[in-house]
């Protein structure tokens, strides 16, 4: 199994986080190699892949999937690996 927790997109009306997250994002930016991230992923896994998003985030790579695990606030999306 292979586990994928990219940074978070940004949401237009939040409250602000921690102050130590706020310096680590403006540091490093938006993850914008995030979508590329699934593919290769799917290769390397034989059963599946999970990958945490927010709520409101759409899926990653625009790949939609049937099975998800949503919580509040958060959703894992679960896509099938390539079988050995």
């Amino acid at each position: 199994m292979v586990y994928l927790d990219p940074m978070f997109p940004h949401k237009q009306k939040s409250a602000l986080v921690k102050k130590e997250m706020r310096v680590f994002q403006s540091l490093v930016g938006p993850d914008l190699d995030a979508d590329g991230l699934l593919a290769p992923a799917r290769q390397l896994a034989t059963k599946r892949v999970v990958v945490k998003r927010p709520d409101y985030a759409p899926p990653l790579a625009d790949v939609a999937t049937p099975n998800a695990v949503v919580t509040k606030g958060h959703r894992f999306d679960i896509y099938a690996g390539t079988p050995e």
